[in-house]
């Protein structure tokens, strides 16, 4: 169902907000977090905002909510500037329900763990933007290797 690949990227710059939460707070969290994101990246005509993100840099999870944009990104009270990491990943493309993404994690990881590439617990995920148009959402999620 989802075609795995490794791949090297390169950091991408992010307007975002940094918190540490749990698993069981992060859905009633994140949007609180995104719309910050968006109001501070709109307030700017310096910065041209592109997909939404999340971090995950670790299982506890600290994460950080924001937005790719196209440069630097001047802090606008929590909303500060970051960048996704560079390095190899293994990533895959989720069509469909954000809410059904988890599955996608889990085959990224099953396909780490089959070629014994260690993952470095750092991960995340990039959302299309929204069509109503389009017959399917879709999330490409990145898990940072350990080389």
């Amino acid at each position: 169902m989802y075609d795995v690949v490794e791949r090297a990227v390169r950091s991408r710059p992010t307007a975002v907000v940094a918190a540490e939460t749990t698993w069981a707070a992060f859905p009633s969290l994140w949007k609180p977090l995104l719309d910050d994101v968006w109001a501070a990246v709109r307030s700017s005509d310096a910065t041209l905002p592109g997909h939404n993100v999340m971090l995950y840099t670790d299982d506890v999870p600290n994460v950080e909510v924001g937005v790719e944009i196209d440069g630097a990104f001047s802090a606008v009270g929590r909303v500060v500037s970051s960048a996704l990491p560079a390095g190899p990943v293994a990533t895959t493309l989720h069509r469909g329900p954000f809410e059904h993404v988890g599955a996608a994690h889990e085959a990224v990881i099953e396909w780490c763990d089959q070629r014994e590439l260690p993952r470095t617990g750092v991960r995340w995920e990039i959302y299309g933007h929204w069509d109503e148009a389009a017959p399917e959402p879709q999330v490409e999620v990145f898990y940072l290797l350990r080389r």
